[in-house]
């Protein structure tokens, strides 16, 4: 049975479906089709915690899902900018699983990972998919995967 990890950049996925379809990420039925695939030996949700309540069900929803949820503090600069960016988690994470597994799954439209998945193919041989919106998806990224996966409509709530 194939081997699976999966790593979501929680705010992306967020920013990008609102953006593009007015609606949330589905995570369960992302989950449901994944788990047809083969065996899910690690999945981690990438967020900002900003103590809100609303935000915490969010993320005990992803828990209960089965997602390994990891969060980094809201940080508010004082030019008024915010900062809350798991890449190096991310690739750190992708980095150590790697090895023991035949799939990486990173849902995100973040073109900076296009580096880490083709040297994950390269070094580890194993097979890269991405999910992203289509339209909001880096072209790198895309192109660096082995299988992209446009996030439309059904892999949306309702």
């Amino acid at each position: 049975m194939k081997k699976i990890a999966i790593f979501a950049d929680v705010q992306n996925i967020y920013y990008t479906t609102r953006q593009a379809y007015g609606k949330q990420f589905n995570y369960r039925k992302l989950w449901q089709k994944i788990e047809a695939q083969g065996e899910i030996v690690c999945a981690y949700a990438y967020a900002i915690d900003r103590g809100d309540n609303q935000q915490q069900k969010f993320q005990e929803v992803l828990k209960y899902v089965g997602f390994d949820v990891k969060l980094k503090p809201f940080i508010q600069r004082s030019d008024g900018t915010a900062k809350g960016d798991w890449d190096v988690g991310i690739t750190i994470d992708v980095m150590e699983v790697a090895p023991s597994v035949d799939t990486i799954i990173l849902l995100t439209g973040d073109g900076d990972f296009a580096i880490l998945l083709d040297k994950v193919k390269d070094v580890y041989h194993v097979t890269t998919e991405a999910y992203g919106v289509p339209k909001l998806t880096a072209k790198a990224l895309i192109d660096a995967c082995s299988v992209f996966n446009p996030i439309e409509r059904e892999l949306l709530l309702n």
